[in-house]
């Protein structure tokens, strides 16, 4: 009886420290919550930060490639490597090296225009490296002849000389020249796709 008497003086004491205990472990459990998804957030906050320095260590990077390899890049572009084919650039510049030299006639025919491979990969970025086989016959005075047309060539763009011949002939002028000669361009790869590969 004495203790009953005792607990209903307790009761509403021990109810506060229930109701209190209950208020602290939610508070505490919330607290934990919201620490949680505030780390979440942080790591998430990390990450995006690093992607954009990332990103700006990158663009930095490429604005210095930029600087370093445009005169370069514009070069080349002069000398008709990068961009379209000059196909009737090559043909004036042949006529004209021609007449120029007193060369004897000459006959040539250059075929369609397809990806070249190289025997070492060669990265080109967006662009596509692409060939133009040119078959060439000279008759010559002197071997002279064709390594002085070869050299006033290459002002008319870039190329690479896949083989050459001299011989000699029974008839004059009493050599013949027959050489093998790859126009190569550098042109952006969306308007190189869907051209087969040169061999």
């Amino acid at each position: 009886m004495i203790l009953l008497r005792e607990f209903a003086l307790l009761r509403n004491a021990v109810l506060v420290f229930l109701a209190t205990l209950v208020v602290s472990l939610a508070a505490v459990s919330v607290t934990l919550w919201q620490l949680r998804m505030a780390r979440i957030a942080e790591a998430a906050q990390l990450l995006e930060r690093d992607a954009a320095r990332a990103r700006l260590a990158h663009a930095e990077a490429e604005k210095e490639e930029i600087r370093l390899y445009q005169p370069q890049f514009m070069e080349l572009r002069r000398r008709g490597l990068v961009g379209p084919e000059r196909r009737l650039d090559w043909v004036e510049a042949i006529r004209q090296i021609q007449e120029q030299r007193r060369l004897l006639p000459l006959s040539y025919e250059i075929e369609v225009q397809q990806p070249y491979r190289l025997e070492t990969a060669l990265p080109t970025g967006d662009y596509a490296l692409l060939g133009s086989r040119m078959v060439l016959h000279m008759d010559l005075l002197h071997e002279l002849d064709l390594l002085n047309f070869l050299a006033d060539l290459r002002v008319a763009g870039m190329f690479a000389v896949q083989d050459c011949s001299i011989r000699r002939t029974a008839k004059a002028p009493g050599l013949s020249a027959d050489c093998t000669l790859n126009w190569l361009t550098l042109t952006p790869t969306a308007a190189a796709a869907g051209r087969g590969a040169a061999p």
